[in-house]
């Protein structure tokens, strides 16, 4: 493999959501009416948050929050981010546009919609403090604007102007499905790699699979995608016939996200196959919200580094780093906010 001397570039095609967020002492029963502890609105989506989460992995806070020009602040990034995706023509698809930039990331692809019905993606989150877990309910809105026709093209999967490919591009299912589709077509006609994190999880044609670099899935998004009980997951055995249902679809690497209990690993191709299950890293868990998104950004930059680097990928280094990541996020409050940098880590 040849070293490359440029800076990886990692693309993310996917949502972008304003969170309105409710701390509460428990998760509400059916019928009934409860007062919320604090309520707070910040800047979210699937997508959003993993291109954060590969910006802020990438670079140091000194260096963001010192540097007086993007160059500057570039000069000391990992990778170059890219954020593909929609927002309204309203004050929250700015404040969208603005936090991302403000953390590093390249939005010259996103597309602000000025037509009727095209307001900014929102997400409604419950969080109960006493645990830190989440509900969630979705509005899409501009985020279904997003069509199959926007990325047919592997240009259009780089940002504005840019000199080549992405070294990976990154979805997940929160923009139509139709769109996923096309890009994984147009992401393997081109030689780009592709790290799927399907959620919210809806079955896909086994094509979506072949060929696939990488599935990062949680528990219920690998019942819902392998077909099989989610009470399968539960041993080890369990999380290998999983894996094996994948490999045998053509992906290459399948992550299995499994919260307390840590995480599942396998890989097969040319390289042989390798599984193993790592713990999860202790943490006081305040906030869960992100935490699969920085484990993703996390384990992403690790993928491209390796590359550009001309070195043999370390998976289980990978999803040590990943882990430690979301353990870090899990502390906070919040989304985007709660995502460590790069020197927080260390």
């Amino acid at each position: 493999m040849t070293t490359s001397t440029s800076t990886p570039r990692i693309t993310v095609l996917g949502s972008l959501n304003i969170d309105l967020v409710a701390y509460v002492s428990h998760h509400p029963l059916p019928g009934e009416t409860m007062t919320a502890n604090s309520v707070a609105v910040s800047p979210g989506g699937k997508g959003a948050n993993q291109a954060v989460a590969c910006a802020k992995l990438s670079r140091s806070h000194i260096s963001s929050s010192s540097s007086s020009s993007s160059s500057s602040s570039s000069s000391e990034e990992t990778a170059h981010i890219t954020m593909l995706g929609t927002v309204g023509a309203d004050s929250y698809g700015s404040l969208l546009k603005e936090n991302l930039a403000k953390h590093g990331v390249d939005v010259s692809g996103v597309r602000v919609l000025d037509s009727p019905g095209a307001k900014t993606g929102m997400a409604m989150i419950v969080v109960d403090e006493p645990t830190g877990q989440n509900r969630i309910i979705l509005s899409p809105e501009a985020n279904h604007f997003l069509q199959p026709e926007h990325v047919s093209e592997v240009a259009h999967l780089s940002s504005s102007g840019a000199p080549e490919k992405p070294d990976l591009l990154i979805m997940q299912l929160e923009i139509p499905v139709p769109t996923v589709l096309q890009a994984l077509k147009t992401a393997k006609q081109n030689g780009v790699q592709v790290l799927l994190n399907p959620a919210p999880a809806v079955p896909l044609p086994d094509e979506a699979f072949d060929g696939l670099a990488h599935l990062v899935v949680n528990e219920t998004e690998a019942a819902i995608l392998s077909g099989l009980e989610e009470s399968v997951l539960d041993t080890e055995e369990g999380l290998e016939k999983v894996g094996k249902v994948f490999l045998e679809k053509g992906v290459k690497t399948v992550i299995v996200t499994l919260g307390g209990r840590g995480v599942f690993f396998m890989t097969g191709g040319e390289g042989g196959s390798k599984k193993g299950l790592i713990k999860a890293e202790k943490a006081k868990v305040v906030d869960t919200t992100a935490a699969g998104d920085t484990f993703v950004g996390m384990y992403a930059l690790e993928v491209v580094i390796a590359a550009k680097k001309g070195e043999q990928f370390d998976i289980e280094g990978a999803v040590r780093k990943a882990n430690k990541a979301a353990a870090k996020t899990v502390e906070r409050l919040g989304a985007q906010d709660s995502i460590p940098w790069r020197d927080e880590l260390l």
